[in-house]
């Protein structure tokens, strides 16, 4: 049999819970991991099986899904969490915003052939990854604008 084409079926997220995809698809989760915490509350399981945000968030049952969604204690705390990363990512306090005001529309390409960002995202090797994600977080916090280009050889 020949197969033309694969369908995908995710959950939809509630309302009260729908900023998880946007933070699990910002690399902010893997400095901050007790965001994480959230997907072992939604599902132990299936998060011990799959230890990555965006694919849990794929797989995980809708059931589970909105049975969190009306949990009080979970809401309080993915609450707090969603605060948190609007705080860092809105900040306007940081190195680059008061030491160079006018560049807000720069960029910085930082390439490397590799990056140590998290273990869930196995894009590195040794030394020269965990630099480079060293690197990228140092220049998050800093609030420079850079943009890291993976060098694929």
């Amino acid at each position: 049999m020949y197969i033309f084409n694969k369908i995908t079926v995710v959950p939809q997220l509630p309302k009260s819970i729908g900023r998880l995809n946007e933070i699990a698809g910002n690399l902010w989760w893997s400095w901050n991991t007790e965001f994480l915490r959230l997907f072992k509350t939604i599902d132990v399981d299936l998060w011990e099986q799959t230890k990555n945000p965006i694919k849990f968030l794929k797989m995980v049952s809708q059931e589970k899904i909105e049975e969190i969604s009306r949990d009080e204690s979970f809401l309080q705390e993915y609450n707090q969490m969603v605060k948190n990363f609007d705080s860092y990512m809105n900040s306007q306090n940081t190195w680059f915003d008061k030491n160079y005001p006018h560049n807000k529309n720069d960029l910085i390409a930082y390439f490397s052939a590799e990056y140590g960002l998290d273990e869930i995202v196995p894009i590195y090797s040794g030394g020269l990854g965990i630099l480079s994600g060293d690197h990228l977080k140092s220049a998050s916090d800093l609030g420079l604008p850079f943009v890291a280009v993976r060098i694929i050889i």
